[in-house]
Formats: structure tokens, C-alpha cells, sequence
């Protein structure tokens, strides 16, 4: 079978994220960058499949040259070749999965998974959007395998298991888990919890070196990315107060009850 995989790179969260003084977007001097951490899960994923399944695991990344290096971390982790579009300016998930339907219609892969959501906007849209697009079935929110029954009974159903041409995907909802079953070809989406990415060793990484990387733009591909959401203003958040010491339990109360109103 044949996977195909979607990496964004994003800010590193460990970085020290500021706002521009004129609100238009971050201050990016200094700032560490790397893969999106839901795609890395993705990327686990397809790669556990691939071993299960034989095939093809094929990544896919947009936006400028920086974004190779997270196509090569995947393909150090194990993934055969890389597809990069080739885009300067910003995309919003419109333009995004636009793209990836014109990538899926020429690439032709089983299953596509993408992370649930980047951790820079937030969106979770992509996943979605294709699906419409292509009038595939998705998943979304893939989690860890759990227990559907006692543990005694050792019942174990993974997140993503694949049987023919049938997907079964686990997630988790309010108040516990809900299987989904797919027909192939599919969309998924996945959430924390779905596995734990593997580090990719030296040999990968020399390896990745020598893998296929396809270059294409969205021209070439003739989809038109010009965002359709623009973001008006960036603001950070306000500083938090800070906190005070009270002598006793009833001053909490106090406080808690006419000041925070949270009793």
C-alpha cells in the first residue's frame, strides 16, 4: 500500500514565542524550528503500517526551502521519498488542502494521514477539508491503542489497523472510545496518545541524504493558495497577577467567593 504523509514545519514550543510590536506576526530571530509533533505521530504511524503492509511511505511538506529539513528528519526516520511545494508566502488550510488533492490525484496512495492539528494556528482543518474534497471517509483524533473490554480479556484494538481494504481507527470522545471503520482509500488525522515517534539513527539520517526529494509548486500543480483567511493582528496574552499570600482558611474563602466568584 502505498501512505501518504504531511509534515509542517513549526516553532519549536520550548522557544520563547514574542509578538512584533505592531501586532503583525512573531519575532522569529532566535526562534527554533521543527516538525509539527502531531506530524511526527503521523509519521510513527505510517511507518508501523508500512512494516505491517509492505509499500510506500511518501511525505509531503509546503512552504520555503527551511521546510526540507523536516522532510528529510521523516525520511531519516524511515519514510521513501519527499515531495516539497515549493511556496514564500502563507496558506491557510483552503490553499493546503487544495494542493493536497492535486498531490493525492497524481500520487495516488491508500491512506493519507496528516496530524490532527499544527501547533502554530491551531486550525484543524486540513484532515477535514480534503476529505471533502477528495469524497473520501475520514477519521480524525486517531488515538492509542486501547482495551475495548476488561483487561483481563486483553482485547487490544490498535489506533490505525488496516484489513484489506478496511480501516479500523480508534479515538477517543467524552467519556471513553469510538471505532470507526473506514473503506480505503481513506483520511486520518492523528492525536497524542496514537504511539511514541522513533529518533532517527545515524544510518537513517545518512541514508535520507541519498532519498528522493521531489520539488513542485502550486502554479505546476494549478491550484491558486491565496489565503482566504488573513490574520488581522497578533497580541500576547496579559500578564498574569501576581499571587498573594493569605493568613487563613476563612480569608480564602473570603477571596475565593466576593473577588475570583468562583464558589
Amino acid at each position: 500500500m502505498k501512505i501518504l504523509v504531511t509534515v509542517k514545519r513549526v516553532e519549536d514550543p520550548e522557544s520563547k514565542i514574542k509578538v512584533k510590536p505592531d501586532g503583525s506576526g512573531i519575532v522569529t530571530e532566535g526562534v527554533n524550528y521543527k516538525m509539527n509533533p502531531f506530524d511526527e505521530i503521523a509519521v510513527e504511524e505510517a511507518l508501523r503500517l508500512q512494516a505491517a503492509h509492505k509499500g510506500e511511505v511518501v511525505i509531503v511538506s509546503m512552504g520555503k526551502q527551511d521546510v526540507q529539513t523536516e522532510i528529510r528528519q521523516a525520511l531519516a526516520m524511515g519514510a521513501d521519498r519527499g515531495i516539497w511545494v515549493k511556496h514564500e508566502g502563507a496558506m491557510d488550510p483552503d490553499g493546503a488542502s487544495r494542493l493536497l488533492q492535486k498531490l493525492v490525484e497524481k500520487e495516488k496512495p491508500d491512506l493519507v494521514i496528516l496530524g490532527k492539528q499544527a501547533i502554530d494556528d491551531d486550525q484543524n482543518q486540513t484532515g477535514q477539508l480534503l476529505a471533502e474534497r477528495l469524497g473520501w471517509g475520514q477519521a480524525t483524533f486517531a488515538s492509542k491503542e486501547e482495551s475495548l473490554e476488561s483487561d483481563a480479556e486483553k482485547n487490544k484494538v490498535p489506533g490505525i489497523k488496516i484489513t484489506g481494504t478496511n480501516a479500523q481507527v480508534v479515538r477517543e470522545v467524552d467519556g471513553g472510545l469510538e471505532v470507526l471503520e473506514l473503506t480505503l482509500p481513506a483520511i486520518v488525522t492523528t492525536d497524542l496518545r496514537l504511539n511514541k515517534p522513533r529518533y532517527a539513527t545515524l544510518p537513517g539520517i545518512m541514508k535520507a541524504k541519498k532519498k528522493p526529494l521531489e520539488e513542485l509548486n502550486p502554479a505546476g500543480l494549478g491550484v491558486d493558495v491565496t489565503p482566504k483567511v488573513a490574520v488581522a493582528k497578533l497580541s500576547p496574552p496579559p500578564a498574569r497577577k501576581a499571587g498573594i499570600k493569605v493568613p487563613d482558611v476563612a480569608t480564602l474563602f473570603d477571596k475565593l467567593k466576593n473577588e475570583a466568584k468562583v464558589i
